[in-house]
């Protein structure tokens, strides 16, 4: 297929940066009928991650599966700022880790970084499994999921829990409500049921000085802090325009 016409196709389906897609799609079709099959599926709705495979997060290539959240670009904040908190020898757990993505970048930032990640949905824990080392990822319910002797030794929890209220799910864009698991947008009627419960469940696995960062929305930053200070820990608020993102930091004061 040329270029110029598989551009088009895509635009004509509603893909903005269809001239991008098109040349991605095509350096990632082995042959002219697995890109016929490819366009297909992107001119259906499917992430274009999901198509190929694989996505791009701060430099790393993340493999994706159906079903399964797709890195957004807003979560780069939240994988810099726990990139930053963590040194050689730290333990870090990404809960709710979808791919993966961010322990796959902390594991490549930071070297010697001990590593963990979890997830309640068993189709990300097998990708997860893919993009890291199999025996650090786990299948459970938040913290539930994690070897016990991490209890009180994490330096970094970060979590990319769900955080749509149940109502919006249907007005998010088809790419999402459509193809990612429901489990992954879900975060309950206010969405912040799953960051509730990250926040008032960290003391116990944080080591004194240790931190949570979880990824919010700009409506309920101020929300969370609130939960974040009722747990004990100290809030800190960060936003960045640049990629949307937002999150709420707590850290667990040295004792």
């Amino acid at each position: 297929m040329h270029p110029d016409l598989l551009a088009a196709t895509l635009r004509a389906a509603g893909c903005v940066f269809a001239e991008e897609e098109a040349e991605l799609l095509l350096r990632e079709a082995p042959d002219e009928a697995a890109l016929e099959a490819m366009v297909e599926r992107r001119v259906a709705g499917e992430p274009l991650e999901q198509v190929v495979g694989f996505a791009e997060f701060l430099e790393q290539r993340v493999l994706v599966a159906p079903g399964v959240f797709v890195p957004r670009l807003r979560t780069t904040l939240l994988a810099r700022k726990a990139r930053d908190r963590l040194s050689a020898g730290d333990i870090a757990v990404d809960l709710c880790c979808g791919t993966g993505a961010i322990a796959v970048l902390l594991r490549a930032a930071v070297p010697g970084a001990d590593v963990y990640a979890s997830d309640i949905d068993p189709a990300a824990v097998a990708c997860a499994r893919r993009n890291l080392p199999p025996d650090r990822v786990f299948e459970g319910d938040l913290y539930d999921a994690l070897p016990g002797h991490l209890r009180g030794r994490v330096t970094v929890v970060v979590a990319n829990a769900p955080y749509v209220p149940t109502a919006a799910i249907a007005t998010m864009p088809p790419e999402a409500r459509d193809h990612e698991h429901r489990v992954a947008l879900d975060g309950g009627a206010d969405g912040l049921d799953l960051a509730r419960r990250v926040v008032a469940g960290a003391s116990e696995w944080l080591a004194p000085g240790g931190h949570v960062l979880v990824e919010t929305s700009a409506a309920q930053r101020d929300v969370l802090a609130a939960h974040v200070a009722a747990a004990g820990l100290a809030p800190t608020s960060v936003s960045a325009d640049d990629v949307d993102g937002n999150l709420v930091i707590g850290t667990r004061t040295r004792v």
